[in-house]
């Protein structure tokens, strides 16, 4: 079984739902205390044993590029200034891990997203993050899910348990629970009513993926919000 080193983060959406704040910022660059929010879903894709990542981005995203870039002139000044702790956090976000970039020339949606980064992939079994879903946890959500897939050789969804009024935004899972917090999944419907939904079994932000998924988003389908997901 080959040992799933490469991951995919999406971060080409406009972020509409947090205006005004993501008019002039991608929605990846809030700040969460210290850090800006992809910072901390790619620190948990590297503590997960990740070696290089493919951030898919837009045409407003820049900033993310920026952010990860090695910053020569803010290294000399702070090395000027004797701010030896500050010089020494800018460059470990620089080399932080193998981070590559994509463009999605249109926002059609996660599956679309994903699909982009085929030709990084290849064959290799891969995990995705979605660029602003901040998972906290003592043990890295991404590692976890990782073992199990080392221990089924299946792709894994992470799930999680949401209120009822909250099921018209996510992607709710059709399945059965098949031993403690795994589910055997039959079915996932995105964002559907609450009426038409038994479980309050929620898909999370990360994915481990086998390359035999790219055979299905060529097929490109439409779901909700004319989006293929």
């Amino acid at each position: 079984m080959k040992k799933i080193t490469k991951a995919v983060i999406p971060a080409a959406g406009l972020g509409t739902r947090f205006l005004p704040a993501t008019k002039a910022q991608p929605k990846e660059m809030l700040p969460i205390v210290d850090k800006p929010t992809i910072q901390y879903i790619v620190e948990e894709a590297v503590a997960s044993g990740i070696e290089d990542i493919v951030i898919v981005t837009g045409r407003t995203k820049k900033s993310i590029e920026d952010h990860f870039d090695k910053s020569v002139e803010l290294e000399l000044e702070l090395s000027q200034q004797g701010k030896d702790e500050l010089l020494k956090i800018a460059k470990e976000v620089s080399e932080i891990a193998n981070i590559y970039y994509i463009r999605q020339k249109q926002p059609k949606g996660l599956g679309h997203a994903i699909a982009t980064a085929k030709t990084f992939i290849g064959n290799d079994p891969f995990a995705v993050l979605l660029g602003d879903d901040v998972i906290t946890s003592k043990k890295p959500v991404l590692l976890q899910m990782i073992e199990k897939y080392e221990k089924y050789g299946r792709s894994i969804l992470g799930v999680q348990n949401v209120a009822r009024e909250d099921i018209p935004k996510y992607g709710m899972i059709v399945g059965q629970l098949t031993e403690e917090r795994i589910y055997n999944v039959e079915d996932i419907i995105e964002k559907p009513s609450i009426e038409n939904v038994v479980s309050t079994v929620a898909g999370l932000g990360r994915y481990i993926l086998t390359p035999e998924i790219f055979e299905f988003l060529e097929e490109e389908q439409i779901g909700a919000g004319g989006e293929i997901q």
